[in-house]
């Protein structure tokens, strides 16, 4: 029976409930943001404002201006995405690219839940400058203080990071110095030997599930091109937001390719993430 199911999933089978067909319903009524990048900058599809902004910094982003405003640091990149075309962040040092997080990720301050997706093409040893780098980086206040980010941590070796940091008084309640946290205390999935790679692209997804319940039970998890990479133990995962003042921030520090971004309104299931690994096309085609 578990064969047969398998199979009549492989293949389409619209009376199967794994077919294809049901995981891009799944997808649709889920997805609550797209940008595609193939049509400009902007979301092809939006709960809330879909334009991409610029900002000289992080607090200057009350003078953001809509539009890709970087003096060609971040150029749109014709024809190189993994569907149609893409971002390029050229320079390690470049304004502030965002889009705001209000509607666009629907949250909640109690049982909220959520999915974020997007596909990434760079060359770690290559093209990553010495430190640092957050490809994408959500929160209203810093990197340690209810944010979401992944991050490349560029040394003899480079690991790939998911960062799930609740509020700071939450997750460091004593106010410990970081470098007297132990690494297990730390909020960090690590994947030490991650397969990024010149001239691929590698597909990023992390879930969150049971965050703002105020109970130990909120669970973030990292997927690779579909694959499921590890997770943090559960714990109390509060995330106190003001939506209006919550940013999605790409290519901190980061030089590469950026294409198909994506938000959802829950945690997709693992077979759900491996369908939108899987799409021929990218998004796009559920939005019609």
């Amino acid at each position: 029976m578990a064969i047969l199911l398998l199979a009549a999933f492989l293949s389409g089978c619209a009376c199967c409930p794994f077919s294809k067909k049901s995981a891009n319903v799944s997808l649709r009524e889920a997805l609550t943001f797209h940008a595609s990048f193939d049509h400009g900058p902007d979301a092809d599809f939006a709960r809330g404002d879909r334009r991409i902004y610029t900002a000289s910094s992080f607090n200057k982003r009350a003078e953001a201006k809509p539009g890709l405003n970087t003096s060609n640091i971040t150029v749109m990149a014709k024809g190189e995405g993994r569907f149609g075309d893409a971002l390029r962040f050229t320079k390690k040092q470049a304004p502030l690219i965002f889009f705001h997080a209000a509607d666009n990720i629907p949250y909640r301050p109690t049982n909220w839940s959520g999915t974020v997706s997007f596909w990434l093409s760079t060359d770690p040893a290559g093209e990553l400058e010495p430190g640092f780098c957050d490809p994408i980086q959500i929160t209203p206040r810093a990197w340690n203080d209810a944010a979401f980010f992944v991050e490349f941590e560029k040394r003899q070796e480079i690991p790939f990071r998911l960062g799930a940091y609740a509020d700071f008084k939450v997750w460091n309640p004593t106010n410990r110095k970081w470098e007297d946290i132990p690494f297990a205390d730390k909020p960090l999935v690590t994947v030490p030997q991650p397969p990024f790679a010149r001239g691929k692209w590698t597909h990023v997804v992390f879930t969150f599930e049971n965050f703002n319940t105020g109970r130990p039970d909120g669970v973030p998890k990292l997927f690779l091109d579909g694959k499921f990479q590890g997770s943090l133990s559960a714990r109390v995962q509060t995330f106190t937001w003001d939506p209006n003042e919550t940013l999605v921030m790409l290519g901190l520090s980061y030089r590469g390719l950026f294409d198909e971004l994506s938000f959802f309104d829950r945690a997709l299931s693992e077979q759900e993430i491996l369908a939108l690994h899987q799409l021929d096309r990218g998004v796009s085609p559920l939005l019609h």
